[in-house]
């Protein structure tokens, strides 16, 4: 046969291995000679003969892959689904609780707004790594394992057909309403705590208005309008439960760090309760409070 054919086999031949290339030689080029020899008595000639019964072989690595009977897929059918879901589960939380940690800590360094940067950094990293080992894992599990191993799928896994609603009218309403309560306790600048010798004192620092304080009423009236979004909608998406996330982030971390550096109460109000002045009150309360706002967003 012509050199077409010796490329061909040297093709195929080169993703086999080595002990499996003496047994399969012969064999594949006897199959290509035969088929030629059927073209060129049917009336081809030589040439095109081979060139067809060759291009009808395909692909010489995947033809390899038929003959030692590799998988030409990092992740398959049996394991597909295991791994997606997982995957999508760790994606949708590490990530995003690693990168407010970090984003925390640099907060408590008074990095102030340059804590963003390491945050997301960090978020993206590890959302990287998670894909990365949790795949590695499963083409390896897929290669070396059992796929019986995995768990099976039954009826009971099966989810209740419902046409409720994910988002009711009545979580809508609870939500505005303390979102509107927030707005109006704690940052509406007429708001204030009345003392029984008649001074009025505001509940949040009033120099935040310089900055901080506008912000975060942006974000809460975003939040409300997200709630309305949500009722819309009437259930979750991935795209919603993004952006839900990112706009408790971008309210619960300000504040926290605010409160971690005692810039979020009004100095004047706090100087009016003894107690919080005492030992470590009020470290106390600012723990609390912080750990308040994590467990609610």
């Amino acid at each position: 046969m012509s050199s077409l054919t010796d490329r061909y086999l040297a093709a195929t031949l080169g993703s086999v291995p080595a002990h499996r290339r003496e047994e399969i030689a012969p064999e594949l080029r006897a199959s290509i000679e035969d088929a030629v020899d059927d073209r060129v008595g049917a009336g081809q000639d030589q040439s095109t003969a081979e060139r067809e019964v060759l291009t009808d072989l395909g692909n010489p690595q995947l033809l390899a892959a038929r003959y030692t009977g590799q998988r030409l897929q990092l992740i398959g059918p049996a394991y597909y689904l295991a791994w997606w879901n997982l995957l999508r589960t760790l994606l949708a939380y590490v990530p995003a609780l690693v990168g407010t940690v970090v984003g925390l800590v640099h907060l408590v360094d008074g990095d102030g707004f340059g804590a963003i940067g390491p945050a997301i950094g960090t978020a993206l990293s590890v959302a990287v790594h998670v894909a990365f080992w949790v795949t590695l894992v499963f083409a390896i599990w897929e290669r070396t394992g059992d796929a019986r191993h995995l768990p099976r799928w039954s009826l009971d896994d099966l989810p209740e057909a419902t046409t409720e609603r994910q988002i009711t009218l009545s979580d809508t309403v609870a939500a505005v309403v303390v979102l509107l309560f927030t707005v109006g306790v704690a940052f509406f600048p007429t708001q204030q705590l009345r003392f029984g010798d008649g001074e009025q004192l505001a509940v949040v620092d009033p120099a935040l208005w310089g900055f901080w304080l506008p912000v975060l009423l942006a974000v809460v009236v975003a939040m409300i309008v997200f709630e309305f979004v949500k009722y819309r909608v009437g259930h979750w998406t991935w795209g919603m439960v993004v952006v839900n996330a990112v706009l408790g982030v971008a309210f619960a971390v300000p504040v926290i760090w605010l409160l971690l550096t005692e810039q979020l109460l009004n100095p004047e109000l706090v100087a009016r309760f003894e107690w919080l002045r005492e030992g470590d009150n009020l470290g106390t309360v600012t723990v609390i409070a912080v750990v308040s706002i994590v467990v609610i967003t």
